[in-house]
């Protein structure tokens, strides 16, 4: 991707930019970031260079999801969030339940600037996350797919995956061969639930949770696995920085699209709509997959990318097209019932 200095991207979003500058405000721009790595990202690809392009302060904030957490946070005295990153289900909760701002897309680009995953009434989709198959090549020279995950009879060793439930059920039914397309029209039924647990069942007594994602790559490192689910970007960053040689399966992995939700009500709406429109640039968002492996959803994010890079982005065509997007409105509609269910499966 062509280098492009702060200088002359402040140049060319200027005119833009000043349109929305606002007169000064109470407090700082607030933005509540999700995890530790997400964190780092956000403030090294997009707070700081907008801050320095801008002159606008912004306030860094932390939390680690969960819809429950945001109705809470929303809830408690003195809470001055402004913009926050969000999940699927999280974005559709705090829509629904008019906790975000309806978004101007007027005023950030337009639609047609974003990816089509990435545009919805009140979030805007910056990058995703996913569940991968990763493995050792030096100890499985091929590509496997999640029913070679589930052979260990052929593939003998321990497999990895995320203790939850949200993901894995999806997994053990393409597993099972149903086709990605059909996954949550299965999931819809009772038979379509027991059957994913059928399947776990074959697998348990081989796997090895994790809880976070550096435990993930972790797994994967030190041998106790041979395969894992594990997202993409932590295991680009674990060749990266041992030299080993890991592999990534694109085909059917599964993504979730995290979004920037503006705060209803909040003050700092046109600091925050600012903030969107830079973020939004591609040449911005392209440093996503360069610093931290993960890809950006502005059209032309990943323009540019040398083939080394544009193999790992997960938002690259080619890796976006072999995935399923997790289904926020069943998961919606469905966690209360199948948390529970799921827990309860790994107490037998």
């Amino acid at each position: 991707m062509p280098a492009r200095t702060l200088l002359a991207i402040a140049a060319v979003l200027a005119p833009s930019l000043a349109s929305l500058s606002p007169p000064a405000m109470a407090r700082d721009l607030t933005i509540v970031e999700r995890g530790t790595t997400m964190a780092e990202a956000t403030q090294k690809v997009f707070v700081t260079p907008f801050t320095t392009a801008t002159g606008i302060a912004v306030s860094p904030q932390s939390w680690d999801g969960g819809a429950d957490a945001l109705a809470a946070a929303l809830k408690a005295a003195g809470t001055n969030w402004d913009l926050i990153q969000v999940s699927g289900d999280e974005l559709l909760i705090g829509c629904t339940g008019g906790q975000f701002e309806k978004l101007d897309w007027s005023q950030i680009g337009g639609k047609d600037h974003y990816l089509p995953q990435a545009v919805s009434d009140c979030g805007v989709g910056f990058t995703v996350t996913n569940l991968t198959l990763a493995w050792d090549r030096d100890k499985f020279p091929g590509t496997p797919s999640w029913a070679d995950f589930w052979d260990v009879a052929k593939f003998p060793a321990k497999r990895g995956l995320r203790r939850g439930v949200v993901g894995n059920l999806e997994i053990a039914l393409m597993a099972d061969g149903v086709a990605p397309a059909d996954v949550y029209k299965v999931l819809a039924t009772n038979d379509g639930v027991d059957r994913a647990f059928r399947k776990l069942d074959q697998l348990k007594p081989y796997i090895v949770w994790w809880r976070t994602e550096a435990e993930a790559g972790k797994i994967l490192g030190s041998g106790d696995v041979l395969m894992t689910s594990a997202p993409s970007d932590q295991i680009v960053r674990a060749v990266q920085a041992t030299h080993r040689n890991f592999g990534i399966q694109w085909t059917n992995s599964l993504y979730d699209v995290l979004s920037w939700a503006v705060i209803k009500g909040s003050p700092n709406l046109r600091d925050a709509t600012q903030f969107l429109y830079f973020a939004g640039t591609p040449a911005i968002e392209g440093r996503l997959v360069e610093q931290f492996g993960l890809g950006g959803l502005a059209k032309g994010a990943n323009d540019g990318l040398p083939p080394n890079l544009l193999a790992v982005s997960p938002t690259s065509p080619a890796n976006l097209k072999s995935g399923l997007q997790i289904d926020a409105g069943f998961w919606h509609d469905n966690l209360a019932k199948l948390r529970p269910r799921f827990e309860a499966w790994l107490g037998h």
